[in-house]
Protein backbone atom coordinates (compact mmCIF):
# COMPACT_ATOMS: atom_id res chain seq x y z
CA UNK A 1 0.00 0.00 0.00
CA UNK A 2 1.82 3.38 -0.96
CA UNK A 3 1.38 6.31 0.91
CA UNK A 4 0.85 9.38 0.00
CA UNK A 5 2.65 13.36 0.91
CA UNK A 6 1.44 16.46 1.54
CA UNK A 7 2.96 20.30 1.43
CA UNK A 8 1.01 22.39 3.62
CA UNK A 9 1.84 26.12 2.82
CA UNK A 10 0.25 29.28 4.88
CA UNK A 11 -1.57 32.01 2.84
CA UNK A 12 -3.73 35.14 3.99
CA UNK A 13 -6.61 36.21 2.63
CA UNK A 14 -8.32 39.88 2.37
CA UNK A 15 -11.69 40.77 1.53
CA UNK A 16 -13.64 44.33 2.23
CA UNK A 17 -17.06 41.84 3.35
CA UNK A 18 -16.11 39.52 5.63
CA UNK A 19 -13.86 36.40 6.72
CA UNK A 20 -15.55 33.82 4.53
CA UNK A 21 -14.72 35.93 1.94
CA UNK A 22 -11.14 35.84 2.66
CA UNK A 23 -10.56 32.44 3.68
CA UNK A 24 -12.28 31.99 -0.27
CA UNK A 25 -10.20 34.32 -2.10
CA UNK A 26 -7.02 32.52 -0.37
CA UNK A 27 -7.79 29.52 -1.39
CA UNK A 28 -9.58 30.32 -4.98
CA UNK A 29 -6.33 32.20 -5.71
CA UNK A 30 -3.68 29.27 -4.89
CA UNK A 31 -6.12 26.92 -6.59
CA UNK A 32 -4.83 28.96 -9.46
CA UNK A 33 -1.44 27.34 -10.03
CA UNK A 34 -1.51 24.36 -7.28
CA UNK A 35 -2.90 21.39 -7.84
CA UNK A 36 -4.42 18.69 -6.04
CA UNK A 37 -5.64 20.96 -2.82
CA UNK A 38 -7.17 19.00 -0.10
CA UNK A 39 -7.39 20.67 3.24
CA UNK A 40 -7.69 23.94 4.16
CA UNK A 41 -7.40 25.27 8.04
CA UNK A 42 -8.19 28.73 9.10
CA UNK A 43 -5.36 29.61 11.69
CA UNK A 44 -6.49 33.05 12.75
CA UNK A 45 -8.70 35.91 11.95
CA UNK A 46 -8.45 39.47 11.99
CA UNK A 47 -9.37 42.80 10.81
CA UNK A 48 -7.91 46.03 9.95
CA UNK A 49 -9.52 48.85 11.15
CA UNK A 50 -9.08 52.93 9.84
CA UNK A 51 -10.91 55.57 11.30
CA UNK A 52 -12.14 52.94 14.12
CA UNK A 53 -14.24 51.40 11.37
CA UNK A 54 -13.49 48.33 10.17
CA UNK A 55 -11.99 48.28 6.63
CA UNK A 56 -10.76 44.42 5.82
CA UNK A 57 -10.89 40.88 6.94
CA UNK A 58 -7.66 38.65 6.97
CA UNK A 59 -7.51 34.83 7.12
CA UNK A 60 -4.60 33.11 7.78
CA UNK A 61 -4.94 30.06 6.09
CA UNK A 62 -2.59 26.64 6.31
CA UNK A 63 -3.51 24.76 2.74
CA UNK A 64 -2.72 21.61 2.20
CA UNK A 65 -2.07 19.97 -1.46
CA UNK A 66 -0.42 16.63 -2.37
CA UNK A 67 2.98 16.54 -3.30
CA UNK A 68 4.34 16.54 -6.64
CA UNK A 69 7.69 14.36 -7.66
Amino acid sequence: MAGSTYKIVELVGTSDTSWEDAATTAVETAGESLKDLRIAEITKLDMIITNAKVTSYRARVNLSFKYQR
